[in-house]
């Protein structure tokens, strides 16, 4: 039989197989891959420091990085909702790495020299996510903010009525309005970006419960150098190794961000749909691109599909995090024993925001056309804008005005100059584009 035909695992995988018919879901292969990655690195660094045979090291060393390189994903079918510590899954790498290093090589005191899955798991897990995070949402999420940056250029002299509490406010531009999205999602990168040099500290070195016990002194720094030269990632020793084995605070932190984003995309998301309503009896002040028939029955209606799909992923990634902050405070003493629950939802949580951002800005954001009848009659409308007559003629007799407009459906210009305004001062005050600027005339 070939390797490819061969079952890698053995007896501990095939009893957490039969403990934990949960889900049906796997260990994110992510963490599978970093798990495979450390113990390569991790007999390498055995053999110089002398505790392991230089040919069984790289025996080992050559079935991890085999592993890492996702060539045998399908030799790990542990369920994700498994013993909290990720003790399977480490168990199931040992045995899978040890049985592809061939003779002699033993899953525990070979493969798993000098780890603990109380620390080689979660390192894991940490180092998928700050992998993931770096390489893949932040772009991601760069990209999407130069997709609302090139509209917030293309909008800028677009003017349509402000609106808060939904109601009509005074004129803003739609160029503004695209601004304040890319900054959203700039500001959201950056709460990512902050969070990472905590995930980047791994607890790996720590063993059982944090005091290192049965590990050489040089052992975890010496992995983490290998790590961090053939990734390109920047991964730090622990602040405590105490404090790195007892929680995983980081991650929660991580998550928080990542939440963050999602209330962000969301709100930005909502903002386009209820723009584009209509076409004839909504806000109609911009066009989303048309994707697919929007009705089975209603021929010739669009609907806002990306911005609903981005809706959707928001709510499972705050879901998410509250999953994540549960798993985060039920850490007791020396271990946290949620890790695989974290690392699901938090692996899922920057895989959904990477894919969805990149969606937004390309079948969505880029394509969005202003509706220029629509905002300039928008911009028209609203009686909000009598507020630059404040300093002509006061807020009580602005207010008046106003009400007259609203109760009667006049314009606000015949009103005003009914009630006394004078032609010159009302167009003085009412332009529109330096209104949405923030300075009257």
């Amino acid at each position: 039989m070939s390797v490819a035909d061969q079952q890698l695992w053995g007896g501990e995988t095939a009893k957490a197989v039969e403990n934990f018919p949960v889900s049906g879901e796997r260990v994110p292969v992510s963490v599978v891959r970093w798990l495979a990655a450390i113990k390569g690195a991790a007999a390498r660094v055995n053999a110089e420091l002398g505790k392991l045979d230089a040919d069984l090291a790289e025996r080992i060393a050559g079935s991890a990085e085999d592993v890492a390189a996702g060539q045998h994903d399908d030799q790990f079918p542990i369920d994700v909702f498994q013993t909290g510590s990720g003790t399977s899954t480490n168990m199931n790498a040992n045995e899978v790495i040890a049985n592809l290093a061939g003779e002699g090589a033993h899953p525990n005191d070979h493969v798993n020299m000098g780890q603990s899955s109380n620390d080689v798991f979660p390192s894991a897990v940490h180092l998928a996510a700050l992998d993931e995070a770096t390489n893949t949402l932040l772009p991601a999420l760069e990209h999407l903010e130069a997709a609302f940056a090139a509209k917030a250029a293309e909008f800028e002299d677009v003017v349509k009525s402000g609106r808060t509490h939904l109601m009509d406010a005074v004129p803003v531009t739609l160029g503004q309005e695209f601004s304040g999205y890319a900054a959203q999602v700039r500001l959201g990168a950056r709460r990512v970006r902050n969070a990472l040099p905590q995930v980047a500290q791994i607890p790996l070195g720590g063993t059982a419960v944090g005091t290192g016990l049965n590990t050489h002194p040089e052992f975890a720094e010496r992995i983490r150098v290998r790590l961090s030269k053939t990734s390109g990632l920047t991964i730090s020793p622990p602040e405590d190794p105490f404090e790195a084995q007892a929680n995983r605070d980081a991650l929660v932190e991580l998550s928080g961000a990542l939440k963050v984003v999602a209330v962000s995309l969301t709100k930005i998301a909502q903002d386009l749909a209820l723009m584009g309503s209509g076409p004839r009896a909504g806000i109609g002040e911009i066009l989303l691109p048309e994707l697919q028939k929007g009705s089975s029955i209603m021929p010739g209606k669009v609907n806002p599909v990306i911005p609903e799909v981005v809706m959707q992923v928001g709510a499972q990634v705050i879901g998410n995090d509250v999953a994540i902050t549960v798993g985060g405070l039920q850490g007791n003493f020396e271990l946290n024993v949620r890790i695989p629950l974290i690392a699901r939802n938090l692996l899922g949580s920057i895989h959904l925001l990477s894919t969805t951002s990149r969606l937004f800005a390309d079948k969505c954001v880029m394509g969005i056309e202003a509706n220029l009848d629509g905002c300039r009659r928008s911009a028209e409308s609203t009686l909000a804008a009598a507020t630059a007559l404040n300093p002509f003629i006061g807020y009580d007799k602005a207010g008046a005005i106003v009400k007259a407009a609203a109760s009667s459906g006049r314009l606000l210009r015949e009103v005003a100059l009914e009630q006394g305004v004078d032609e010159a001062t009302f167009d003085e005050a009412m332009d529109l584009r330096k209104m949405a600027r923030g300075s009257a005339a």
